[in-house]
């Protein structure tokens, strides 16, 4: 009997690395003028950026159903003796996880385990990074479900807003807000608590935002050092190294993995967005 890990790509995690890992993906869609695609399968990060610079572009995203999660499911039961955990996108971002604890209940509750990280992007891919490394390692289910609480109990997000277009075109803020907020160059920093996303300060100016963010990462973080740290950035690929070299210099950080956000997380922030995940105490 064996384990198969599953994750959806709210993990912000590229397909190689994942395949890599041994770890499958669920989709969640995204819709951009009437057209719908599947994050990093048939939309790259770059092209998400391109169609979304448009005027009144506003891409929507649909969580994955049910009868997906149960397709998959039935057949890994019925076709192998292997036992399912899926570590899902946080239920407090994504109604994904209830779909998918739905559908583990229908099929086997006790060969299916669904798993609400709490987290998005990369700080989730964090988990399912650890959860696959536990499995390599041969630990049993119970280890590597332990292993994954402990991660989402621990995982620290904190993200820069650089820009306040996508957050006025989805009305999460108003036009005058957004005009004065870029006019002022004001960088919201927001973090996750339970699964949620809150507000946490505004800052003036992009490179006051990342050093305060790290402020907050020296108060937050335990043992730096020794973490594998996570960095994404949205169409600003030198802005998230600018962001490692900071870390590594104040923390002597050396590992890192750096990804683009995708279109699922995109959608909602835009460009201009970075963020840093890392563990606490």
């Amino acid at each position: 009997m064996g384990i198969r890990l599953y994750a959806d790509n709210a993990c912000d995690l590229d397909k190689d690395l994942l395949d890599e890992l041994g770890v499958k993906l669920f989709y969640l869609t995204t819709n951009i003028n009437d057209n719908t695609y599947k994050d990093r399968l048939d939309l790259s990060p770059q092209k998400f950026y391109e169609l979304i610079s448009k005027p009144d572009v506003m891409p929507t995203t649909a969580q994955i159903p049910p009868i997906e999660f149960q397709n998959e499911f039935e057949k890994v039961i019925k076709e192998t003796d292997d036992d399912i955990i899926y570590v899902a996108f946080s239920s407090g971002l994504s109604g994904t996880y209830q779909s998918a604890y739905i559908a583990g209940e229908s099929v086997d509750p006790n060969r299916i385990t669904v798993i609400d990280s709490q987290s998005a992007s990369v700080g989730y891919g964090l988990t399912v990074i650890r959860a696959a490394e536990a499995l390599k390692a041969g630990k049993n289910k119970q280890e590597i479900i332990e292993e994954i609480k402990d991660n989402i109990n621990r995982m620290q997000h904190l993200f820069i807003v650089g820009n306040f277009e996508m957050l006025k075109r989805g009305g999460r803020v108003s036009a005058t807000s957004a005009t004065i907020g870029n006019l002022l160059n004001i960088k919201l920093i927001l973090h996750l608590e339970d699964g949620k996303i809150y507000p946490l300060e505004k800052v003036h100016g992009l490179k006051k935002a990342k050093r305060r963010m790290l402020d907050i990462m020296n108060e937050r973080g335990y043992n730096l050092k020794d973490q594998l740290i996570g960095i994404n950035y949205s169409n600003d690929y030198e802005g998230a190294l600018t962001i490692r070299d900071l870390i590594q210099k104040k923390f002597g950080c050396e590992k890192f993995i750096i990804s683009e956000i995708g279109a699922t997380i995109g959608s909602h922030v835009g460009a201009g967005t970075y963020s840093i995940f890392f563990l606490s105490e």
